[in-house]
């Protein structure tokens, strides 16, 4: 099992969640913060750091979301790994929906 992230953190980006990963499984996009499903350990650390509650776990996933899982699974191998806490999209004027 794993965690998804899905809609909420498209045009944020905050990085909260990634300082508490204890397995960096965490990928930066373009637009947006992706999942490894094969590196979560499904700790759930990283579900109440999310500001914009963006993070599920893959049998909580509301169903509008439900292509987020394979969004995760197939983007973030394509994506740099991301450690450190970075400015989020939304805090640079980004069009994150929860950032007024």
């Amino acid at each position: 099992m794993t965690h998804v992230v899905a809609e909420p953190c498209f045009g944020c980006k905050y990085t909260d969640c990634v300082v508490v990963c204890p397995v960096e499984c965490f990928y930066e996009g373009e637009s947006m913060l992706y999942i490894h499903p094969e590196e979560c350990i499904d700790c759930e650390a990283c579900v109440p750091e999310c500001p914009v509650e963006a993070i599920f776990h893959e049998d909580n996933l509301p169903e509008e979301w439900s292509g987020y899982t394979e969004l995760n699974a197939e983007l973030a191998p394509n994506c740099e790994v991301l450690t450190e806490k970075k400015t989020a999209l939304a805090d640079e004027g980004g069009d994150c929906a929860a950032a007024g």
